[in-house]
């Protein structure tokens, strides 16, 4: 009982530590963690090593194939064959009846058959490794997705928890507020319309915080998801949004060269261009001729009764080499039909592959421009959310100094609020906009 208790203690304990584990990513740690547990990339993995098995089943479709049967036959009525009765020594003109063979009878055969030639094997081989390819190709682009999705989600992560901050801090200038006034309004220096209106503002700000930690609680399970951790899992960011920012600030990748050949999503497009290719060359070798050869070794005994496998059974030898040439001749045009539609398809690919040539042309050009205006858009909002704070600053002075009223110091509040919240947008729009440039260029 004493090692049962021990035991379950300890399990307990394993259970425990495991449930209290955490893990922490910097930005860049996320990506590399995702890139290895996302469930997406995960199953990309498996469809590279489906693919590598696809290719040897394709290679050993042209190796030596050897294959055995045995056949065991029990007549439970053998037929009767007429026979000249005269061979027997009857009569002339008459037949007899007769059962040739024995009752039961048992066959085992070993056959070995080898292509010795076939065009259609050869382009097999080609379209495996070009598959293999599309499947090397498919998980480069999945992995280009999923650090896109990474970074998104982390800048998600990390705005909901800046908001929060911000909301929290207007808050306590709200409250504090709120107290000067309910002051003044007992010692008649206030209306009360002033105190109702600090009110309502202190509602509002009250809904978006509690609207912004919902947002966080959602941003962070999306989070865990993109990297392929349960959702109910604690993870920790260690990185804030002013870094995240400033590294996602740079004006110099804005003139990077734009490699088209290098682009995964070309590169995907040009690979389907050479599969159908080989599905042509493919339909052309099915008009040539293909020669197999195979060689077999077979052993045959008949008894009527069953003792095949006893000593004084005999067992009969026989072997076989054949050669097996194999001319199509006329299919009825069904052949040339299958051609023409695989020429067909890879005139759609090429022209699939001009048209990807020139989007990703286009989306170069448009994430260029899109990051450059949301760099503008940050300085911009940079500039206007240091001014705002000033103008609140001024205007709760004059307020409380009887100077201003509080309609004037409700509407430069909201201009604050609403310029902190363009602030934050920014900073996540050029995160956003960042990774789209480097995905349109390719930089990875």
């Amino acid at each position: 009982m004493n090692k049962v208790f021990t035991f379950g203690f300890l399990l307990l304990s394993a259970l425990a530590v495991r449930a209290q584990e955490s893990f922490s990513f910097t930005l860049d740690e996320a990506v590399i963690y995702a890139l290895e547990h996302n469930y997406t990339v995960r199953n990309s993995v498996l469809d590279i090593e489906a693919a590598e098995k696809q290719k040897w089943e394709a290679t050993s479709y042209g190796l030596p194939q050897i294959d055995g049967t045995i056949d065991y036959q029990n007549w439970l009525k053998q037929a009767v064959t007429f026979i000249p009765a005269e061979i027997v020594g009857g009569p002339p003109g008459e037949f007899e009846e007769v059962v040739f063979g024995a009752k039961q009878n048992m066959n085992a055969t070993v056959t070995l058959n080898q292509i010795l030639f076939d065009g259609s094997y050869i382009v097999g081989l080609q379209s495996a490794n070009t598959f293999l390819k599309i499947s090397n190709l498919a998980k480069e682009k999945t992995d280009q997705s999923i650090r896109e999705a990474v970074i998104n989600a982390y800048g998600t992560v990390l705005v909901s928890r800046e908001t929060i901050s911000i909301l929290e801090k207007n808050k306590a200038v709200l409250e504090k507020n709120l107290f000067e006034t309910r002051a003044l309004l007992e010692n008649g220096f206030a209306e009360e319309q002033d105190f109702e209106q600090q009110q309502i503002t202190l509602s509002n700000i009250n809904n978006e915080l509690n609207k912004a930690t919902r947002l966080e609680f959602i941003s962070k399970q999306m989070f865990n998801l993109t990297l392929g951790i349960p959702i109910d899992q604690t993870v920790i960011l260690t990185e804030n949004l002013e870094n995240l920012a400033l590294r996602s600030s740079d004006s110099d990748i804005i003139s990077s060269q734009f490699d088209l050949k290098n682009h995964i999503d070309f590169k995907i497009a040009d690979n389907k261009v050479e599969f159908d290719e080989l599905l042509v060359k493919f339909e052309k070798t099915k008009g040539m001729p293909s020669l197999n050869a195979f060689v077999n070794y077979s052993q045959f005994a008949n008894n009527d009764n069953f003792i095949f496998f006893e000593n004084d059974g005999d067992w009969f030898d026989s072997s076989l080499f054949g050669v097996s040439l194999k001319i199509p001749i006329f299919s009825s045009l069904q052949r040339s039909s299958r051609t023409q539609q695989a020429k067909i398809n890879l005139k759609q690919s090429e022209i699939d592959r001009n048209e990807t040539s020139e989007k990703l042309k286009l989306q170069v050009s448009t994430a260029k421009n899109k990051y450059q205006f949301a760099l503008d858009q940050f300085q911009t909002s940079s500039q206007n959310l240091i001014l705002a704070e000033r103008i609140a600053e001024k205007e709760q002075i004059k307020f409380f100094e009887g100077l201003s009223s509080s309609i004037n110091l409700t509407n430069v509040q909201n201009q604050l609020f609403s310029i902190q919240q363009v602030y934050i947008q920014s900073i996540l729009e050029i995160i956003y906009t960042k990774v789209e440039l480097e995905n349109a260029l390719n930089l990875f």
